[in-house]
């Protein structure tokens, strides 16, 4: 079993910036960002495979980086320009094995409890 643990959730206004955190409790190899907003369903933000190379949903593209710390089993989000479209429950999610499509939610294991971001214009 593996338990993530996600932080840095909060509230900004349109073009601030957040920094979130996801750390693990033990080894994975992909990890990844995901988000829910009221009324939708749970989409993917970015990825990461173990060698910490992000992958990017394309309405994120250019305004959030995703970075991994393997010695810190941590996975970070850093979001700028924020728009009020960002405002969601973000969730961390991993995989012990390296999944099909790191974006596709049905193929990770290990969710956290998710952290809320809300963006008001």
């Amino acid at each position: 079993q593996v338990q993530l643990v996600e932080s840095g959730g909060g509230s900004v206004q349109s073009g601030g910036s957040l920094r979130l955190s996801c750390t693990a409790s033990g080894y994975t190899y992909n990890m990844g960002w995901f988000r829910q907003a009221p009324g939708k369903e749970r989409v993917g933000v970015a990825a990461t495979d173990a060698d910490g190379k992000p992958i990017y949903a394309d309405s994120v593209k250019g305004r959030i980086t995703a970075s991994r710390d393997n010695a810190k089993n941590t996975l970070y989000l850093q979001m700028n320009n924020l728009k009020p479209e960002d405002t969601a429950l973000y969730s961390c999610a991993a995989s012990t094995w390296p999944v099909g499509d790191k974006l596709q939610p049905g193929d990770y294991a290990y969710w956290g409890q998710g952290t809320q971001v809300t963006v008001s214009s």
